[in-house]
């Protein structure tokens, strides 16, 4: 996939990004991701960031809480806002694409509107936003443990759509972020270090929920 002329580079993106945790939801590089925004406070998230570059960063809560602010996971991932668009019942929609994951490398007063901003840390991230691939996929592998896994799970799958996404990266990275693995299973996705150990990692996780269910539904 070639690189978007409307993203930033690597070098412009900011100091500081507004946050909107979800839980069992990850952002990845190059994938979109469709959001229904109805509360007031990311509400007025969207409409700022609109006035701005466009990011947000997508992270998990931890689900602990302290000081009354629950916790979320160091790492996630900036999104630029690509489409969006308004509904007759005061929402937002919006497609958000993976830029670039970050740690969080200290969080913010909280903005007036009641969203939460923090400072990013984008070292050790500039590949995701340069268009790579390299991973070595057995395509037959994953078709038959993805099969038995939405099978197991009770959910369908449009198999032409998918067989027509013919860049194995993109395919990962489609399926980290639909299969509903635990949230501590989709941070660990998240959280790999390139593209081939995240299908490695996929991989595993199919093979764990078919093969061995018990030890996987304890997580």
């Amino acid at each position: 996939m070639s690189r978007n002329p409307f993203d930033p580079c690597f070098s412009d993106l900011p100091e500081e990004i507004p946050i909107f945790p979800l839980e069992g939801v990850v952002l990845l590089p190059r994938a979109d991701l469709p959001l229904n925004i109805f509360e007031p406070r990311y509400l007025s998230m969207i409409a700022d960031a609109l006035k701005s570059a466009r990011l947000i960063g997508i992270v998990q809560p931890t689900g602990f809480q302290a000081a009354n602010c629950d916790a979320v996971f160091r790492t996630g991932c900036v999104g630029r806002i690509t489409q969006f668009s308004e509904t007759e019942d005061g929402c937002y929609r919006v497609t958000l694409r993976g830029l670039c994951r970050f740690h969080i490398q200290k969080e913010l007063s909280t903005h007036d509107s009641g969203y939460r901003r923090v400072k990013p840390s984008w070292l050790g991230f500039e590949s995701d936003m340069s268009p790579h691939s390299c991973i070595d996929l057995n395509r037959s592998n994953l078709c038959s443990l993805l099969r038995k896994y939405l099978e197991q799970q009770q959910i369908t799958l449009d198999w032409p759509l998918l067989h027509e996404i013919e860049d194995d990266e993109m395919l990962m990275t489609t399926l980290a972020m639909i299969c509903p693995f635990t949230p501590s299973e989709k941070q660990a996705l998240l959280e790999a270090p390139c593209c081939s150990s995240r299908a490695n990692l996929f991989l595993s996780l199919l093979d764990m929920a078919v093969n061995h269910p018990c030890s996987h539904s304890s997580h």
